[in-house]
């Protein structure tokens, strides 16, 4: 037989599922405050002692509401975050389990597709979709199998609160780890973000892309184009993310093809400038506003970008020796319609014309001794210097270190050469990697 005090207990948990039952939605909303301010952050014991045992009986009615009301959106923030503190109680398995039999997830996911549901109650369902990953393998894949990685990506790319798409962040951080089934699905949709409007959305897809890429190991043959087209970005913090994946992607399969994608965003196609230009910028009447054509903005990153890259492993420098890179290096200093590109473009060709004397030769020949001077003597300023005509010449130099090499009879990939020479007339280079293996034999 129950106790006095088991059947008081009793009596109240019936009461106030009672009063539930009745109330409307003002009554509902008054009900779920005084919820979440009594019982946010305690154990599912500590939730049955509240509840006499019977905290299932009231996560039921919460979720049998969350059915019939969220697509309205009335009460919905309170309504996830009294979902939460069920499911994210110390030992609440069985709560997860009863949310998930009737649609938990599917419920979610359709609140993030909502257009009229408000953007903080479809955090809150990130928030919850966060706690049912954290459970393990098997929830992430339930999450996946509900297609529920392209309504997060999507969501994500339309968001227009930074701190939401923070947390979704954390979601699809959360399902490409310890996910061996679908970690591919979510690097997949993490690359399909890139393109998107949203500066955040990328900037956040990057970064959460890079630790992916780690995971799975192997690269997706679209990647480099996708971050490739990340560099027309305007804002810097993008850029800086869209770098910083490129400096891993050379240590992968994709190498070859990022770098001369790199080295060829140099030079952008004339078809392609007239196609970003505006047409009202054809009328001599109106300045020519080139500074900020998506097209140039991806010159200069691009510039920077192989700078960065050329510093960081003198192999990759050689290699884009050979993809003429100080070809196309000297005619991005001669874009006089966007002068980050030449800044970039001559602070990465300084590097390398320190680097390698056959450059140091070929630039110097080029430039002609009076810019070459002004060019070593402030590289970063060079472009604050330079007239129309010696703008002209550079971009439409003729500069061919690869063929000189290749003449030469240097392998690519494994050049390096000798940094202390002084016959300018004369390459002088060793292969190390050739050494090497000379001094193996012996």
């Amino acid at each position: 037989m129950t106790s006095i005090k088991e059947q008081a207990a009793i009596s109240r948990l019936l009461s106030f599922l009672q009063d539930w039952d009745n109330a409307g939605k003002v009554a509902r909303s008054h009900i779920l405050d005084n919820f979440i301010k009594t019982n946010k952050g305690k154990t599912s014991p500590e939730l049955e002692q509240e509840f006499s045992q019977g905290a299932s009986l009231f996560l039921v009615r919460l979720t049998t509401w969350l059915r019939l009301i969220y697509m309205t959106g009335s009460c919905l923030d309170k309504l996830l975050q009294s979902i939460g503190i069920f499911l994210s109680a110390v030992s609440s398995n069985r709560y997860l389990i009863e949310f998930l039999e009737v649609g938990g997830v599917l419920t979610l996911l359709e609140i993030l597709g909502l257009e009229e549901i408000k953007e903080e109650d479809k955090k809150e369902s990130i928030k919850l979709l966060q706690v049912i990953a954290n459970y393990g393998r098997k929830y992430k894949e339930l999450i996946c199998e509900s297609y529920g990685v392209r309504s997060i990506a999507e969501f994500l790319a339309k968001s227009k609160s930074e701190e939401t798409q923070e947390e979704v962040q954390v979601l699809l951080d959360s399902l490409v780890h310890g996910n061996p089934k679908y970690q591919n699905q979510v690097y997949k949709g993490l690359i399909a973000l890139l393109p998107c409007a949203s500066p955040k959305a990328q900037q956040l897809s990057l970064q959460t892309l890079r630790t992916a890429q780690s995971i799975i190991g192997t690269t997706h043959p679209s990647i480099v184009e996708c971050v490739l087209k990340v560099l027309r970005t305007m804002h810097l913090e993008v850029q800086y993310e869209a770098i910083e994946l490129i400096k891993d992607l050379v240590n992968y399969d994709v190498c070859q093809a990022l770098l001369k994608g790199l080295v060829e965003l140099l030079i952008p196609s004339v078809k392609e400038t007239r196609k970003l230009q505006p047409k009202i910028l054809n009328d001599s009447l109106v300045p020519q506003l080139t500074a900020h054509l998506p097209v140039f903005l991806q010159q200069a990153a691009a510039a920077k970008a192989i700078g960065v890259l050329a510093r960081s492993n003198t192999s990759i420098a050689e290699e884009m020796l050979h993809l003429r890179v100080v070809h196309s290096l000297l005619a991005a200093m001669g874009n006089s319609d966007h002068c980050n590109s030449q800044r970039q473009a001559s602070l990465t060709l300084e590097y390398f014309v320190q680097m390698f004397p056959v450059v140091e030769e070929h630039v110097r020949r080029s430039m002609g001794e009076e810019l070459y001077q002004l060019f070593l003597s402030n590289a970063e300023d060079l472009y604050m210097k330079i007239d129309s005509i010696q703008a002209d010449i550079l971009a439409a130099n003729k500069v061919n270190v690869s063929k000189v090499l290749h003449q030469s009879g240097v392998p690519r990939s494994n050049t390096t050469f000798y940094l202390e020479a002084h016959d300018k007339d004369q390459l002088d280079y060793i292969s190390y990697f050739q050494k090497e293996d000379m001094e193996g034999k012996e």
